[in-house]
C-alpha cells in the first residue's frame, strides 16, 4: 500500500475504557504477557470450527504458548453458539485444568467464550443468567447460583477477529436455547472481558461478504443506540461517531481489503457500536435474534437487512436524533429522510439484500418470528414501543 502503511503506529495505543483495550496492528504478540499478568497458564482458547482451522487459530494458539504457558483449544462453537455448545466448552475448560480463557472470533467466539468462563466458574443453568431472570440469579451463591464473586474466578481475554459486534466490550452473550429455539441475553458483570487485544490485522483475511455483514453490523449497534430515548449524551456521541467511521472506511475497507487504516477503523467502529449499546437496542435487534434463531442467518446480515425498515416505524420518536445525525455526517435536506437514504446507499454499497425474501422469509413465517421478537430485551427499549402486531407489520414491510 506504499504511503498508506507510515501511519499505522498512529492507530495504537492503550485504553481502559470500557475495558483495558490494547489496540493497534500487531498487538498479538502481547498475548502471553497479558495472560501472564491475569495469572492464566492454561488459558482455554475458545472458538468456532471454520476460525480454529485457518491460520489465525495457529497463530493465536503459538502466541498464547510463549513463556511457559499451556494453552489448549475448544472450537466446537457453531455461527449460532447454544447452550449445549456452552457446556461442552465448559467441560473441555474443566478436563483442561484451565485457569482462564481466550474467547477468540466474532461474536459467536467471543460470546461463547465468556459463556464458558461464566459458567465454569458458578455451575448450575447457564439460563437463570438469561434476561430477565438475571436479576434474580445475581448474589447468590447457594445450590450453585453463583456469587458474582465466584464468576470473576476465571479470566477472559478477548480477541477479535472481525470489526461488528463489539462483544469484547460488552458484559453479556446471545446464546441459542435449542430446545426453545430462542435467542437469549446471558448477562453478568463479571463477564466483561480483563483484557481486549484488538489486532486489526487479524480481520484482513475476512472474506467481502462477512467484512460487509460484520460491518453493517457495527452500524446496527451505532444507529440503534442513537435512537433509544434515554438521555445519555456520553453514548449518543460515540454511537454518532462510529456510524461516521462506518459509512467512510466500509467501503474502503471492500475495496482494499489489506488497508490497515481502514480496518483499524472499522475495529474502533465496532468496539463504540458496543459501548455505546449500553444505553439500549430496539425492534432491529429484537427481530434479528428471532430471525436468527429459526432461519440460522448471520446477525450482521438480519441487521443490514431490517435496518431501514426499523427507522421507518420509529420516525415519529427519532426526528430529533435524526437531525443530529444527518448534521454529524453533513446531509443536506430533510434529515430524516437524508439519513435514510444515506443507509439505502451504504447498503448498495457493500452489497446487502434489500428485503427480507433473501433470508429464506415468507409470510408464513412472520408471527412465529413477531412473537418470538415480542419477548426479545430488546423490543422493550424500542423507540416506538412494539408488541407481536407491531412486529409483525414491520415484516410485512420489509418484504
Amino acid at each position: 500500500m506504499g504511503e498508506k502503511e507510515a501511519p499505522a503506529q498512529v492507530w495504537r495505543g492503550d485504553r481502559l475504557f470500557p475495558t483495558e483495550i490494547r489496540f493497534g496492528a500487531g498487538r498479538l504478540v502481547e498475548l502471553s504477557k497479558a495472560c501472564r499478568r491475569l495469572g492464566v497458564y492454561r488459558p482455554l482458547i475458545v472458538t468456532d470450527r471454520g476460525l480454529a482451522a485457518l491460520p489465525i487459530g495457529r497463530l493465536v494458539r503459538e502466541a498464547a504458548s510463549v513463556g511457559g504457558l499451556a494453552p489448549e483449544v475448544f472450537a466446537e462453537i457453531e455461527e449460532n453458539p447454544t447452550g449445549h455448545q456452552i457446556e461442552a466448552g465448559v467441560a473441555a475448560f474443566q478436563a483442561h485444568k484451565a485457569d482462564g480463557v481466550i474467547a477468540l472470533g466474532g461474536g459467536s467466539g467471543l460470546d461463547a467464550g465468556k459463556a464458558v468462563a461464566l459458567l465454569a466458574a458458578c455451575g448450575g443453568s447457564l439460563w437463570r443468567f438469561a434476561w430477565p431472570d438475571h436479576q434474580a440469579a445475581q448474589g447468590q451463591g447457594a445450590q450453585g447460583q453463583g456469587a458474582p464473586g465466584e464468576a470473576a474466578r476465571f479470566p477472559v481475554i478477548a480477541i477479535p477477529t472481525t470489526a461488528g459486534t463489539g462483544a469484547e466490550v460488552e458484559p453479556s452473550a446471545i446464546v441459542t436455547d435449542s430446545e426453545a429455539p430462542a435467542k437469549r441475553a446471558i448477562l453478568h458483570p463479571a463477564m466483561m472481558p480483563k483484557i481486549v487485544i484488538a489486532d486489526p490485522y487479524l480481520t484482513v483475511s475476512l472474506p467481502a461478504k462477512l467484512t460487509a455483514a460484520t460491518g453493517m453490523d457495527a452500524l446496527s449497534h451505532n444507529l440503534e443506540a442513537l435512537c433509544i430515548q434515554s438521555y445519555h449524551p456520553m453514548a449518543d456521541a460515540i454511537a454518532a461517531s462510529g456510524i461516521a467511521l462506518v459509512g467512510r472506511w466500509l467501503p474502503v475497507a471492500l475495496a482494499e481489503p489489506t488497508n490497515i487504516e481502514a480496518r483499524s477503523h472499522m475495529m474502533a467502529a465496532a468496539i463504540m457500536g458496543a459501548t455505546a449499546f449500553g444505553k439500549g437496542l430496539g425492534a432491529m435487534h429484537a427481530l434479528s435474534h428471532a430471525i436468527g434463531a429459526l432461519k440460522g442467518h448471520h446477525h450482521g446480515l438480519t441487521n443490514a437487512v431490517l435496518m431501514p425498515f426499523v427507522l421507518a416505524h420509529n420516525r415519529p420518536a427519532i426526528e430529533a436524533a435524526m437531525g443530529r445525525l444527518a448534521a454529524t455526517l453533513n446531509l443536506p435536506g430533510d434529515p430524516f429522510s437524508a439519513v435514510q437514504q444515506w443507509i439505502l446507499d451504504l447498503r448498495r454499497r457493500v452489497a446487502i439484500p434489500e428485503t427480507i425474501t433473501a433470508l429464506g422469509l415468507a409470510r408464513g413465517d412472520f408471527a412465529k418470528v413477531a412473537a418470538l421478537a415480542a419477548r426479545d430485551i430488546c423490543a422493550g427499549m424500542n423507540p416506538v414501543p412494539v408488541d407481536a402486531v407491531a412486529l409483525e407489520r414491520i415484516l410485512e414491510t420489509a418484504i
